[in-house]
């Protein structure tokens, strides 16, 4: 029996806010709590979790698993995008990925959550950079209003300043930036491969998870994070369980985000997955109180209102771009249309 319209919604709808809720509570777990209980030199206990590219690298294994499982239940259809495309995209992804990882030993969680919420700020940029695009005012305005709220939550004050040391100072915000930039270039070159070959979202999902594998595995065997890896888990098999949960939330979380994309559209998968970063932001509050004081509330307020005005008023209507193969499969049925026309008369 077929479900109604709104009932598949929701289901959707409560699937992505589950899935990444725990997500995010998880990747908080493991990134900012401690493992172990030995003490150390300066009074703390336990060990800290500092291996971003093994993390990632789990994550990308997983979902690469995971996209080709479902691939194999589906009708199979030819991909004729460029390995190059896959090839920059990968590495443009796991640096935004890494960086954004990297910069939770530094930040709150809730302040990664908003950092990366103004992902427009550098969409925008690199469209008038390199895409030669042009916006509204109203799209203008949206970014501003983002970016006015990101300043307000991320500023610290003299006192929280005073406490870190100076090589650190400001390391968690120049790393969400990185991220946001590797954000922008893997869209437009995402971007690209649509216009050019229009490959499946499961389709790029697992090329691109197919590159970031040995990617990764590469700056792992080069760095030695690996073999470091390793060991930490072995003393510590709770981080196992951690990790399991990690990958099944995210591979779990992105089949309901394409569920809600294929149904329904991107802008009401945009509209649930930004309400999910909200209520993400105030659990993380909660479960692991970090406090925010009426500054940051106020622009989490900006960045999230930017956002939906962003979804509602600042994009225009637009034909997207066809690919090659469509234009001259279109070409000839005008050109027979024509022949017809000239003989019917």
């Amino acid at each position: 029996m077929m479900l109604p319209e709104r009932s598949r919604f929701f289901i959707y709808a409560l699937g992505i806010f589950f899935c990444y809720f725990l997500y995010g509570i998880v990747q908080e777990k493991i990134t900012r709590g401690r493992y172990g209980t030995h003490k150390n030199d300066d009074g703390t206990i336990g060990e800290r979790f500092t291996y971003a590219l093994a993390l990632v690298w789990i994550q990308c294994l997983c979902n690469f698993v995971f996209a080709k499982g479902l691939l194999t239940l589906q009708p199979k259809k030819e991909d004729n995008t460029h390995i190059g495309y896959y090839a920059v995209s990968a590495l443009t992804y796991l640096l935004g990925m890494i960086s954004s990882n990297m910069a939770l030993r530094w930040v709150s969680y809730p302040s990664q959550v908003v950092g990366k919420s103004a992902k427009p700020i550098p969409v925008m940029i690199l469209g008038v950079l390199i895409g030669r695009k042009s916006y509204s005012w109203i799209r203008y305005a949206c970014v501003v209003t983002i970016v006015l709220g990101v300043v307000l939550f991320m500023y610290k004050e003299s006192k929280a300043n005073a406490t870190a040391t100076a090589d650190n100072a400001g390391l968690g915000e120049l790393l969400l930036f990185l991220s946001l930039s590797m954000d922008g270039l893997t869209g437009a070159v995402q971007e690209r491969m649509r216009s050019s070959s229009a490959p499946t979202g499961l389709q790029m999902m697992l090329s691109m998870n197919f590159w970031s594998v040995p990617m990764l595995g590469f700056a792992m065997i080069v760095t030695g994070e690996g073999k470091d890896f390793i060991y930490f888990a072995s003393r510590h098999p709770e981080l196992w369980t951690h990790m399991s949960m990690l990958a099944l939330c995210g591979c779990f979380g992105q089949f309901f985000i394409f569920l809600m994309v294929a149904k329904f559209g991107p802008l009401a998968c945009s509209v649930v997955t930004t309400t999910r970063k909200f209520f993400t932001v105030l659990c993380s509050v909660v479960v692991f109180g970090n406090v925010l004081i009426p500054r940051q509330w106020i622009g989490a307020i900006l960045v999230f209102a930017g956002l939906f005005a962003d979804m509602f008023y600042g994009k225009k209507t637009h034909i997207p771009a066809m690919p090659a193969a469509n234009k001259k499969l279109n070409f000839n049925k005008e050109m027979e249309a024509d022949e017809k026309k000239k003989l019917s008369s």
